[in-house]
């Protein structure tokens, strides 16, 4: 008597993980500690999360585990945004030996203080500060939203004005789109709109690295980036957006 053939085994979709997804992420959800850029929180992360495994479903040798594929995922990919969103911006300051409290991500905090300057602030006579400060201030201002109420109780002098961020950030978006051809205000939409990182953005527009041995850096993107510091600085001089 012939044996039945037996039919090649159903291959798992995405759909049908999506518990074991869900799982996974929340296990992950304390390894996002950025509370600073207020405008993509732990939901705005996993989501994100979700469409990359998405995308990578098909590189899943299914004759090995899930679950360790899903968990290096969702760790590289956490690593990848915290990068992407404070990482390559953060001032020097963080990691130098004459910043002796470690003050680098309040723009407003009086305490910045350095050993090695003549002012001892972190200010551009220091030759590291200098460079962040002309290539990378503008992007660590665009990503690093500041708390309002924070600001608030540090300046008391102020007057007091109820200022809408998220409306503020329409207004900007909707100049942004007039001061902007159509290929530049694309880059700066999936930047900036659609939170894209660099290397989605890169491979969006069939970019490559200009870094060799080194983590990916895009020279094209980083023009970009100095376009668009121009045309914020023009369009905040000209119109009250807050």
């Amino acid at each position: 008597m012939t044996k039945p053939k037996r039919g090649r085994p159903k291959k798992i979709t995405f759909d049908d993980s999506i518990d074991l997804i869900e799982e996974k992420l929340n296990i992950h959800k304390s390894k996002w500690f950025l509370k600073s850029v207020t405008w993509i929180d732990w939901e705005d992360v996993s989501q994100i999360i979700r469409f990359h495994i998405y995308k990578k479903w098909s590189m899943w040798d299914q004759k090995r585990p899930l679950g360790p594929w899903i968990n290096t995922i969702i760790s590289n990919q956490i690593k990848n945004l915290l990068r992407n969103h404070y990482g390559n911006f953060l001032r020097p300051c963080a990691s130098c030996p004459f910043n002796p409290n470690g003050a680098v991500d309040n723009m407003y905090e009086q305490n910045n203080s350095c050993t090695w300057t003549a002012s001892k602030k972190q200010d551009c006579t220091c030759p590291l500060f200098k460079k962040w400060n002309k290539s990378k201030s503008a992007s660590y201002n665009i990503n690093m939203a500041k708390n309002i109420d924070d600001v608030s109780s540090k300046i008391n002098n102020f007057v007091h004005k109820e200022v809408n961020l998220e409306q503020s950030k329409d207004k900007l978006n909707i100049l942004m789109k007039k001061e902007l051809n159509s290929k530049n205000f694309l880059v700066y939409e999936m930047l900036y709109i659609k939170n894209m990182d660099v290397h989605e953005v890169a491979a969006a527009l069939g970019y490559k690295s200009n870094e060799k041995g080194r983590k990916a850096g895009y020279k094209q993107i980083k023009n970009y980036e100095k376009i668009f510091k121009n045309a914020a600085k023009k369009i905040i001089n000209k119109y009250d957006i807050l």
